[in-house]
């Protein structure tokens, strides 16, 4: 039995995406410029909800991850007392350099077979294309669901860190622009392990190993979602009652087949790679690794873990006194800690925490207050610094 497009659960459940990325820029960076001044009315900020979102790049043989990359913004309008503004705007978003994918990735031909729906060439499970207009959300912000990116540029280039474009338009006047990154990579490393044979291709001999050893028929049946069985939240699929979920199956398999679960490498054999080299921020520079939060592959195999959902939250660490973190049930992506303003606003996407080593993770920050790190100036928001002490606080008390 086919499966079926989970768009409905995915929207209503706000999972997102995951990205990954690599270095040569292919266009220079912009030059710091100063904060605001208070003639500028509105002030916008643009953000990936994972700070690496990973793909297939051929989708003959099984999906484990679709082209899939989702943008948020969210908008301020300057002053004594900035105001978030989620209605009456238009946001807009592209990816210069970036403007179809269907050259480059197989996805259309097989969109209809892996997810039960023929989409129109270029535009994403979400409806979205490479280029649009954000939809405003329940969450005070907006948002581009989905989009259909891959890492390889309408001129050839391979580049994992390309950036996004957001501008906000009032009566059809732009009033405000920032730029961020849309991390993006198909660096999935299987090959690493799984080889292709003189009858099947590298992913079909995962698909033979799979019927060998669990009794399956999953080679005949191909294209295979992998989601079709295993439960997968990044995508709002439910799975089959009774099958481990993607990630728990995924992990508790390679965790015995891996020699180090400890070391950053075993991680980068599939999230996504070595040369995409995914974690790149302040804790990456403090001599942090992806197990130092997420623990070993055993760990992360736990049955009981809630993949995507039971993540781990800045509070495990950092524990400033008056200071909140995420709200309970939330994690850091789409948590408030400034008057509504959202975490990720200020300290960019998990694994590019500011400031991140690779420079296009920074544009933004440098764009808006002239220097990299944290969004810590206050007039890039207020048009005179306020005289009470900042507040990490979710409403402000």
């Amino acid at each position: 039995m086919k499966p079926t497009l989970w768009l409905p659960l995915i929207m209503g459940a706000n999972v997102w995406v995951f990205a990954l990325a690599q270095e040569n820029p292919t266009e220079p960076l912009p030059a710091p410029k100063p904060p605001p001044s208070a003639a500028e009315s509105y002030t916008v900020f643009a953000y990936n909800d994972l700070g690496m979102h990973c793909l297939n790049k051929d989708f003959s043989e099984l999906c484990v991850l679709p082209p899939a990359n989702t943008l948020r913004a969210q908008v301020i309008r300057r002053g004594s007392s900035p105001e978030i503004i989620f209605e009456n705007l238009q946001v807009k978003y592209s990816v210069p350099g970036n403007t179809q994918s269907a050259t480059k990735t197989n996805f259309w031909k097989y969109a209809k077979p892996l997810f039960g729906v023929q989409l129109p060439t270029n535009v994403g499970l979400f409806g979205f294309g490479l280029s649009g207009q954000m939809q405003p959300t329940s969450d005070r912000d907006y948002a581009a669901f989905g989009i259909p990116l891959t890492q390889i540029t309408d001129a050839g280039v391979d580049d994992s860190y390309q950036l996004a474009k957001v501008d906000v338009f009032q009566s059809g006047v732009k009033v405000a622009s920032t730029q961020n990154v849309v991390p993006v990579s198909w660096e999935m490393s299987c090959n690493q392990c799984h080889k292709a044979t003189s009858r099947t291709t590298m992913e079909g001999s995962i698909l033979v190993a799979h019927d060998k050893r669990h009794g399956t028929n999953l080679y005949a049946k191909r294209p295979v979602l992998c989601a079709s069985c295993h439960a997968d939240p990044a995508l709002g699929a439910p799975g089959v009652s009774g099958v481990k979920s993607l990630s728990a199956a995924m992990h508790g398999a390679h965790a015995l087949r891996m020699p180090d679960q400890t070391s950053e490498n075993t991680c980068y054999a599939c999230h996504p790679g070595p040369k995409t080299q995914c974690l790149r921020d302040v804790h990456k520079a403090n001599g942090m690794t992806c197990s130092t939060c997420h623990g070993g592959m055993t760990q992360v195999a736990n049955p009981a873990r809630r993949p995507w959902q039971d993540e781990p939250k800045c509070g495990d660490c950092h524990r400033v006194p008056g200071h909140e973190y995420e709200q309970p049930g939330k994690l850091f992506r789409d948590s408030v800690g400034h008057n509504g303003v959202k975490c990720i606003v200020c300290h960019n996407s998990p694994h590019a925490i500011a400031p991140s080593s690779n420079p296009r993770d920074n544009v933004q920050a440098v764009t808006k207050q002239g220097h990299a790190g944290t969004i810590d100036t206050c007039t890039v928001c207020h048009t005179q610094r306020p005289s009470d002490p900042f507040n990490h606080t979710a409403h402000g008390d």
